[in-house]
């Protein structure tokens, strides 16, 4: 049997060429002796100085070490640690031009999957490029060789957690005390049983889930405490598994353990767990939700369907508008949390229920009640859907996608049931990263 190849370089040598054009994931192109190479921090017509990282049988990787002659959509990073943390890899890039390669990545998935072009294509919803993080997993372990406790994103490599003390995409109440944070787990006797921490902002505060292997002893709870208290921060401990919450700080009995995300438009607020998904950009949230109402035009005569609804996010604010309002969703936690929003926020013409949308729908569902369809699935899209999507009464789809090529292969099967792909623009949900938000508008022919 043979072995498998490494093609991890073993002996580091510095070359010179020059890049010819970038990659959907923002990295430079540059064809060395008739082999393409993808490079890190490289940008088209920049002379660059680079090393290999990886040999492939049809390419190579590298990372650009000296630019000798910079483009001009080259910018300073403006987080010192964007050269070696995982979180983000496009600081180096001139935000028009990240939202250039996006929406061209997208039309080009549509191209090639598809044949498919929208009529129109509607400027990006953009909003702050930094501090934009609410949400997200930070990871952590102790470093022997550092002797340090590291918090943070994996590094670009993805084998280990960057060594960082602050984080410039991160919300301002986490992202400027990574040190401060570290330096707390540190001082805990059971430092090297906290693997993670999740972040979630709400609208007055910001929650730190400490994810315990086991159970704290009462010295660092205190610490803990100490800690929420002069950062102004409430705290969850996950002791048994990670859907397992418990409030920290302040005492439980004191506040409700659910927190609160605002969408003051549509005088909605949502009640959440911070371990519930909810948009990590609340800027581009807000205005993503505009913007699906626009183009759903939704009104007193509608029954709309809302399908992937999460906490209701969507459906909420569309209830205000329309006759009736149906949201389905795979997880059940999450259709109960969507129920109690739609009570608190005094909304009575919604329906929720749990369903696994990547099958069928159950025999009795009626297809027929509904003339205007919400989908907002996960990266694998909504393959289920489209190919039933003839078994619906639907005009218009408004599809919300986080994956450039499952939203060209669900377009393709819309446009053979006789949908036309009206509109189409990203959203700048992630920036400086490599992952595209994108709304389409499609219109029965």
């Amino acid at each position: 049997m043979d072995k498998k190849k490494d093609n991890k370089i073993k002996t580091i040598e510095e070359y010179i060429t020059k890049c010819e054009s970038l990659s959907h994931d923002g990295r430079g192109i540059a064809r060395i002796n008739g082999k393409i190479a993808f490079i890190d921090n490289a940008l088209p017509n920049e002379e660059i100085q680079f090393t290999y990282t990886k040999h492939h049988n049809k390419y190579d990787e590298g990372i650009a070490t000296k630019i000798i002659t910079p483009s001009p959509d080259r910018v300073q990073p403006q987080c010192q640690y964007s050269s070696i943390c995982g979180g983000c890899n496009q600081q180096h890039i001139a935000h028009h031009l990240q939202l250039k390669i996006k929406q061209n990545t997208v039309l080009e998935q549509l191209q090639h999957f598809g044949n498919i072009q929208p009529e129109s294509i509607l400027p990006p919803l953009t909003g702050p490029i930094f501090g934009y993080r609410h949400k997200a997993r930070l990871s952590v372990k102790y470093v022997l060789k550092k002797n340090k406790i590291l918090v943070g994103f994996h590094e670009k490599n993805g084998r280990y957690i960057a060594d960082i003390d602050s984080c410039a995409i991160l919300h301002p109440s986490v992202g400027i005390i990574i040190k401060q944070l570290s330096n707390l787990i540190a001082t805990l006797k059971s430092y090297q049983h906290i693997p993670q921490i999740e972040i979630a902002v709400s609208h007055d505060t910001t929650a730190l889930s400490f994810r315990n292997l086991e159970n704290l002893c009462a010295e660092d709870e205190n610490k803990i405490k100490n800690f929420a208290q002069q950062y102004n921060f409430y705290i969850y401990l996950q002791p048994s598994n990670v859907n397992h919450l418990q409030l920290l700080y302040p005492e439980p009995s004191s506040i409700p353990n659910y927190l609160t995300y605002q969408i003051p438009q549509h005088q909605i607020e949502l009640l959440f767990l911070p371990t519930d998904f909810t948009q990590i950009n609340y800027s581009i949230n807000l205005q993503m939700i505009n913007l699906a109402i626009q183009l759903l035009e939704p009104n007193k005569q509608d029954h709309i369907l809302d399908l992937f609804c999460g906490l209701g996010n969507f459906t909420l604010p569309i209830a205000r508008q329309c006759h009736s309002i149906t949201a389905i969703e795979g997880n059940q936690a999450l259709i109960d949390h969507a129920n109690n929003n739609a009570l608190y926020n005094n909304i009575t013409n919604t329906k929720f229920y749990c369903a696994d949308l990547s099958k069928p729908l159950p025999s009795n569902f009626d297809y027929h009640e509904y003339n205007k369809i919400l989908l907002d699935p996960p990266r694998t899209g909504a393959l289920e859907i489209v190919t039933n999507i003839n078994k619906f009464n639907a005009k218009q789809i408004v599809y919300i996608s986080c994956n450039p090529a499952t939203l060209a292969r669900d377009s393709k099967i819309l446009n053979t049931a006789d949908y036309t792909l009206k509109t189409l623009g990203i959203i700048d949900m992630f920036p400086h990263t490599k992952h595209i938000e994108t709304i389409a508008l499609f219109v029965l022919k």
